[in-house]
């Protein structure tokens, strides 16, 4: 495709030369016929029709814009009057098209670069250049997608994990229940296309977006912790024999606790769990709080530490091209797709792997556990849940499989009845899918709460922050011997807990540390700089699935990095810092409160903590720790206010295995059980000297014990 756009400036046609008057050069070329379309675009989006067809002309409209601005610049045989005239009028277009784009934000992701058009979006390019007398040359064959074509050999992996299971156990248990599956041959639907119809169901909307669930039943989790009564239905659906899932439940409804829990009623194990990498360490997490009795291992990189022989097997997306190979001949009777929408590109790699592993656990388990969790509304982009649907095994390439072909039969109709797309969408959805939002369900959770997503800092960074830590570490651990040296023979046994206390506050002095030293400070700044990145991506999640969302950072840089990535991906924002005026301040809560484009307001911990009214969004993401729970809490109360109709979710990131999640557990202990619930608790809430002293106490002990262990 850019090889068309790369030749069209020597395949216009040129006018006869027969004396007749030039035609205007304004009415000629690519311009004139990509206006006319895009004025049909914001026709038909004012209108609220967003159809496929209408959704194909926009992309196609921003992808030719691209390409003739590219065209106009490169091109050396016109004035430069000429080519800032040109470009004065795509700017026009553009305009346009983030106009309409404005009017309905699931648009926005068609203007990404890396989103591959269609068959008919490929089709309308060549039709509207045509149209505009650009003579377009015979599509060349495309180059395979190396996410098509099986991954290169030298990428692939198996750890030795897996060798000593594969011998322990050469053969798996077969299991005939695949075979008795039969494959449903159409009969009045002999002939029609069906995929097409299906999705323009979702199109056409309905009353409901969720299957009929059971009453929750006697299965219980193994453990303290207490379903919620929506959640508890999801999981008696599973426990009464449904296999297939697409869980689209809003964030904050505990989608992971039911899909673990859910393995565990279908006793789908060992179950595999692939997920993006900035939640990979919350799924152990959870598999810990939710099904103890169960182990979980997480693969890293070339999956050297991986355990084989775990129930569950958690693998991030990035890395799943090198180890699609033996994950595919392990055996899994079960598999989770955590945030399913990134596999929406059926041509992406990432998808294509997931697909893969797909086909082979429903080809050698009769009835595998298969689930896709997403927070995405089903009404947006309906297309982008083709890859999803296949996954389950409810379509293939081409046509409805299996039981969904059943129900599509029993409905007695075809496309041609305008009855059919209710009962359509109805069959679909009862294959599994499951939607329910925060206000829909708002008697079963908090009304506020604080959840913790551990994002695991595997680059240069956190190897960086983690070897900082022990240097901290030994530096404090050395001085703590010396000053018992120093005492001569009267040493008592054990550790001395008030010496190292002593060596912690002189340490938060900043007396005896060079200024070359790493200190607690000059660490959590660090740490909230690494955690700037997958905070500002889980909050773009957010956006894409429940709206308007609130970012409080400490530190300023970690504020610019969170804006550069919402800046990068299109989101529209807000910045609230402390060297604002008043006004300035005021307009930016204005436009996150009334402007339905702006998504997401980025804000200061400590400027814009108390005394703002955000309560326009129901979420939150806190990129770093304050020091106290009594400055998280404040920064909550900014959304969780009076006029607030959702239950209010604070994503707290904490970087695993660093100072910062052991800070973490400090200020919880601090405040309590009833405080961290935030319920209004009086208990007394603790400086944050206190905690800044107990994190360093913490680290002292915990090196000390591990050396009287080992010596």
């Amino acid at each position: 495709m850019a090889r068309g756009a790369q030749r069209q400036s020597g395949a216009r046609r040129t006018a006869p030369e027969n004396g007749r008057r030039p035609r205007n050069r304004d009415e000629e070329g690519i311009i004139p016929v990509l206006a006319k379309v895009v004025r049909e675009v914001e026709a038909a989006v004012q209108r609220g029709r967003v159809s496929p067809s209408v959704r194909t002309r926009f992309q196609v409209v921003a992808l030719l814009v691209r390409e003739e601005r590219s065209r106009q610049k490169a091109d050396t045989t016109i004035t430069e009057a000429r080519r800032a005239e040109q470009l004065k009028r795509l700017d026009g277009i553009a305009v346009i098209l983030a106009k309409t784009a404005a009017r309905d934000t699931s648009l926005l992701r068609l203007l990404d670069t890396d989103v591959v058009p269609s068959d008919a979006a490929r089709d309308l390019r060549r039709k509207l250049l045509e149209d505009a007398g650009i003579e377009v040359p015979p599509e060349e064959p495309p180059e395979p997608e190396p996410a098509a074509a099986a991954a290169p050999a030298q990428r692939q992996v198996v750890p030795q994990s897996v060798v000593s299971r594969q011998l322990a156990n050469p053969f798996l248990a077969p299991d005939y229940s695949a075979a008795e599956k039969r494959r449903v041959q159409p009969r009045r639907l002999a002939g029609w296309e069906l995929l097409g119809p299906l999705f323009r169901s979702f199109e056409l909307g309905g009353a409901s977006s969720c299957m009929d669930l059971p009453a929750p039943s006697s299965f219980h989790a193994q453990t303290d912790l207490e379903l919620m009564p929506h959640q508890a239905r999801m999981v008696a659906a599973a426990a009464a024999g449904h296999r297939t899932f697409l869980l689209a439940d809003e964030p904050g409804l505990g989608k992971t606790a039911q899909a673990l829990l859910a393995a565990q009623a279908a006793n789908a194990y060992p179950l595999l769990v692939v997920v993006p990498n900035v939640v990979k360490m919350n799924w152990a997490r959870e598999v810990g709080l939710w099904t103890p009795n169960r182990r979980a291992t997480v693969v890293h990189g070339d999956g050297d530490t991986v355990d084989a022989f775990a129930d569950i097997v958690i693998v991030n997306y990035e890395i799943l091209d090198r180890h699609v190979g033996w994950i595919s001949d392990l055996g899994f009777r079960g598999m989770v797709v955590d945030e399913a929408h990134y596999i929406k590109n059926k041509k992406s790699q990432r998808s294509q792997h997931v697909l893969q592993i797909s086909e082979q656990i429903r080809l050698r388990t009769g009835s595998p556990l298969l689930m896709a969790l997403t927070g995405t509304p089903l009404i947006n982009d309906i297309e982008d849940f083709r890859a999803i649907w296949q996954f389950l095994g409810w379509i293939d390439e081409k046509k409805p499989l299996g039981a969904l072909m059943e129900d599509l039969e029993e409905i007695g109709l075809t496309p041609a009845d305008r009855g059919f797309y209710p009962a359509a969408r109805s069959a679909v959805i009862e294959q599994g899918i499951v939607r329910r939002r925060k206000i829909d369900v708002a008697a079963d959770i908090p009304a506020r709460r604080v959840a913790d997503l551990p994002v695991e800092l595997d680059d240069d960074a956190g190897r960086s922050i983690r070897a900082s830590e022990q240097a901290l570490t030994r530096r404090l651990v050395s001085r703590y011997e010396r000053a018992l040296e120093a005492r001569g023979p009267d040493v008592p046994e054990g550790i001395d807990h008030e010496l190292v206390r002593q060596i912690a506050r002189s340490e938060l002095s900043g007396k005896t540390a060079a200024k070359s030293e790493e200190n607690v400070f000059s660490m959590m700044r660090r740490i909230g700089q690494a955690k700037a990145g997958p905070a500002a991506d889980y909050a773009a999640q957010l956006v894409r699935s429940v709206g308007k969302v609130v970012l409080f950072a400490k530190h300023v840089d970690v504020m610019d990095a969170a804006e550069e990535t919402f800046a990068g991906r299109g989101i529209q924002y807000v910045s609230i810092r402390g060297e604002q005026s008043t006004t300035a301040r005021q307009k930016a809560i204005d436009a996150f409160t009334n402007d339905a484009d702006v998504a997401v307001a980025v804000c200061s911990l400590t400027a814009a903590g108390v005394g703002l009214n955000l309560q326009a969004a129901s979420n939150m993401v806190l990129a770093e720790l304050s020091w106290t729970d009594a400055e998280q809490t404040q920064a909550i109360d900014r959304i969780h206010r009076i006029g607030q109709k959702e239950p209010v979710t604070a994503w707290r990131i904490i970087a695993a295995q660093t100072l910062d999640a052991r800070i973490a557990e400090l200020i919880d202990s601090k405040a309590g059980l009833a405080a961290r619930a935030l319920d209004g608790s009086d208990e007394e809430i603790s400086a944050s000297g206190d905690v800044q002293l107990e994190a360093l106490v913490a680290l002292i002990t915990d090196a000390l014990t591990e050396l009287a262990v080992t010596a």
